[in-house]
């Protein structure tokens, strides 16, 4: 091969590693102005510096051969050899592995940890990051945890530190330093979008205990259950946690969550946007009363009147697709004595949903005229009306029904409000029910192994914690966190006994893995 000046160089070659720089020695040979063919030692270092060393310039083959085998002799008296102390270790006999580590998922989820402040929050408590990040891994019971960090290569705390520090977790300070940690890392500011749910969660027992109670379920249970709120950004990160009695309702549950999240983080204002199901007419009211600002959607029970209004002015005309009919609703009177702000509705008519609309109608229409004729028996059916034994199609609801198809209302009491944030907001709910469908599926944040309102609560901040770092785990990887820990997980760090020597050996990360990794740090 040549080397940067044209010269032909020997294949022999020998490095070197001398306080932090690499020194590279090797063997050229160079045509001489006489005709001869010189050989060389170059030594050359990582930052550029060459010293050539000259041993002699050959005039036929045997002469070069023989500087080539003196420079190969060189370069051989200055390597020296790294005792391992093999020998000591005994014949053929396999290496110990000392060490195995989940490393790359380790450390990732530790640095997630640490970017969202619950290093802090936790004041240092490993415990709590081990219990966090051994659910995100595996989510079992809290025992059982200590199999899985045995299994990531992680020294486990023992049971009996575990639950004595789980009181602590439990505590609404501990869970008010994870929000503020939260909060922190999404930047709220005056006037932030906050979506809010609920959920509920049942517990395998038939007796109520007051927190454990039964009530309306969503999962159409029968057993005692606690209602969850949840409050996220608009991106549906998690903000706050909260649990609530299994008998209370949905309504009641939204203002005493977002209320104190301001509180602790000091908001003059936010927007919450839920569905129509969290507001009652006397909720909104108090919403409003504690000076916040809300986006709901609703259901249209019948044709608006500036629907009716545009239709006929364009007989015959069909709406749009993605055309809205502004409506404002200004406080008036009492109302407006009492303090309440000017509302707007927004209906929105997409073409698509009128679609899927109409044929539920058709379908129905159609079951419901051959009970009237009597090939079929009755069944429930919107549009089936029975007056004593006599059965007909209600044609008045059929036609409402059908005025309304395609349309959805978005209510707003926001100051300056325009159609394309009001509508935007509300359509970003899909973010909290993934949320959710991560914590209870991903993360399972069922408590199946918990009793006591105290255990349910550290329970609760452990799932909030673990949450958290999956979203922010899959908004910066794009991967799934069952897809991020089953991949990264087949990947370990060992360390091997080799003589008087431990070396580390790792298994090689395909190139998607390192860029995942890469995103996170």
């Amino acid at each position: 091969m040549t080397c940067g000046f044209g010269c032909w160089v020997v294949g022999i070659c020998t490095l070197i590693w001398v306080v932090d720089c690499w020194f590279v020695a090797y063997v050229r040979t160079v045509k001489t102005a006489s005709g001869a063919t010189a050989v060389q030692i170059v030594h050359s270092t990582r930052r550029g510096a060459r010293d050539i060393e000259h041993l002699g310039s050959a005039h036929d083959e045997a002469e070069l051969e023989a500087l080539k085998a003196g420079a190969r002799q060189r370069l051989a008296e200055d390597q020296r050899e790294l005792n391992l102390g093999l020998e000591a270790a005994g014949g053929g006999a396999p290496l110990e592995i000392t060490a195995s580590r989940m490393a790359h998922l380790w450390d990732a989820l530790s640095r997630a940890y640490d970017m969202l402040g619950f290093e802090e929050a936790a004041g240092g408590d490993q415990v709590f990051r081990q219990l966090v990040l051994a659910r995100i891994i595996e989510p079992t019971s809290k025992q059982d945890s200590a199999r899985v960090l045995d299994e990531v290569g992680i020294p486990a705390a023992s049971y009996a530190t575990l639950k004595r520090r789980l009181g602590g977790y439990a505590e609404p300070s501990w869970r008010r330093g994870l929000a503020a940690a939260c909060a922190k890392h999404a930047a709220l500011g005056p006037a932030s979008l906050v979506l809010y749910d609920v959920t509920t969660l049942y517990f395998e027992t038939h007796e109520g205990d007051g927190f454990r109670e039964p009530g309306f379920s969503k999962e159409r249970r029968l057993e005692p259950q606690i209602t969850l709120g949840l409050l996220t950004d608009a991106a549906g990160f998690p903000l706050m946690i909260e649990a609530f009695e299994g008998n209370k309702a949905e309504t009641k549950t939204m203002l005493p969550t977002i209320t104190a999240f301001m509180t602790a983080h000091h908001l003059t204002d936010v927007t919450v946007v839920a569905d129509a199901g969290m507001f009652s007419e006397a909720n909104r009211e108090a919403i409003e009363d504690a000076g916040l600002s809300y986006i709901i959607g609703a259901r249209i029970p019948e044709e608006p009147y500036h629907v009716k209004k545009w239709r006929r002015e364009h007989p015959g005309e069909p709406i749009a697709d993605g055309q809205v009919f502004t409506a404002p609703w200004p406080a008036a009177g009492a109302a407006k004595a009492a303090g309440r702000r000017d509302k707007v509705t927004y209906y929105r008519y997409k073409a698509d949903s009128a679609r899927r609309s109409l044929h539920g109608i058709d379908t129905q229409i159609a079951k419901a005229e051959r009970a009237v004729a009597g090939k079929e028996p009755v069944k429930r059916n919107r549009f089936l009306k029975l007056t004593g034994g006599d059965r007909t199609v209600n044609r008045d609801l059929e036609a409402k029904a059908r005025a309304v198809a395609g349309l959805k209302a978005y209510i707003t009491n926001m100051a300056d409000p325009t159609p394309e944030l009001v509508i935007g907001a509300y359509h970003q709910l899909w973010h909290i029910e993934k949320s959710f469908r991560m914590s209870k599926h991903d993360l399972r944040a069922r408590p199946i192994y918990h009793r006591k309102r105290d255990s349910i609560e550290a329970h609760l901040s452990v799932v909030f914690a673990a949450l958290a770092i999956t979203r922010l785990i899959e908004d910066r990887t794009g991967w799934s966190i069952k897809k991020f820990v089953r991949t990264t997980r087949r990947y370990r760090t060992v360390q091997i006994r080799a003589g008087n020597q431990i070396l580390t050996a790792a298994d090689p990360l395909p190139r998607d893995l390192r860029d995942a990794l890469a995103l996170i740090n």
